[in-house]
């Protein structure tokens, strides 16, 4: 299984990371063999050349009025997505070791992330598919990359990665998606607001399998989670944590309001 999660980040071109993707899954629910801790994945996965990566400031903004504005907005979408891909995917191999090393269930945490990452890719074939019935493709846009950067300064701590990924990246994700949700629909696109739904649903598990993971290598480590998620947060995370807070969906992921109400 990792062997074909490394064949998943070292795929460039969007169709083939999904395919690879798909493999893996399906490898997994084969039950197949774990296969070897030490494989090393890439630093920075490979990706297709478009779309250009710009600071955040120059991503264009996403005024619903407009198709350009709701393919734009979409097109955000698919990055994360897409990044959320390599990430899942990077959890698997890059801390498979670790986790082996602090006496975790490894096929489960194998597993898991395997499965989170089948998701992501089922949430971008999504999105891309939207994206063309508007009369677009993913890289048509340009985006930033500070999801992959974050996922570069936690490279070397498996506790720092499971507290910004899941628990800082996609948990803002619940806070922000429901306010999506409600422009689309107001904008009268129900088809792009309706797989905003499904992502939606599926990232309070994503989040939920963060915090299980997190908390679990707490307790290998004999370190209290809520202290250790902060000191990790303002190590390895210069932004900040934004409210309002979705409250709700936080406590459905299982993800204890001591982690953030502090920030």
């Amino acid at each position: 299984m990792l062997a074909l999660a490394l064949e998943v980040l070292q795929s460039p071109t969007p169709a083939a990371k999904v395919e690879a993707a798909q493999k893996a899954l399906e490898a997994l629910e084969q039950d197949a063999f774990i296969g070897n801790l030490a494989l090393t994945p890439p630093l920075r996965p490979a990706r297709p050349e478009r779309p250009a990566l710009c600071p955040p400031s120059e991503v264009p903004r996403r005024r619903l009025g407009s198709i350009q504005g709701r393919a734009a907005l979409l097109h955000a979408v698919a990055h994360i997505e897409f990044n959320a891909i390599n990430l899942a995917f990077d959890m698997a191999v890059r801390f498979a070791r670790e986790a082996d090393r602090l006496a975790l269930e490894l096929r489960e945490f194998v597993g898991d992330w395997i499965q989170v990452g089948g998701d992501e890719a089922r949430h971008f074939g999504l999105i891309a598919a939207r994206l063309e019935e508007l009369g677009f493709r993913y890289g048509d846009f340009p985006a930033h990359d500070g999801l992959w950067e974050a996922a570069e300064n936690t490279a070397d701590n498996f506790l720092a990665r499971l507290a910004v990924a899941p628990l800082i990246l996609e948990a803002r994700g619940l806070d922000v998606t429901p306010g999506m949700i409600r422009r689309l629909e107001g904008a009268g696109d129900e088809a792009s607001a309706s797989i905003l739904k499904i992502i939606y649903t599926d990232e309070i598990g994503h989040v939920a399998c963060g915090e299980r993971w997190f908390s679990t290598a707490c307790g290998a480590l004999q370190q209290d989670p809520a202290p250790t998620f902060q000191a990790l947060k303002a190590e390895y995370f210069a932004g900040s944590l934004k409210p309002p807070f979705n409250h709700e969906a936080r406590d459905l992921a299982g993800l204890p309001r001591s982690y953030y109400d502090p920030f």
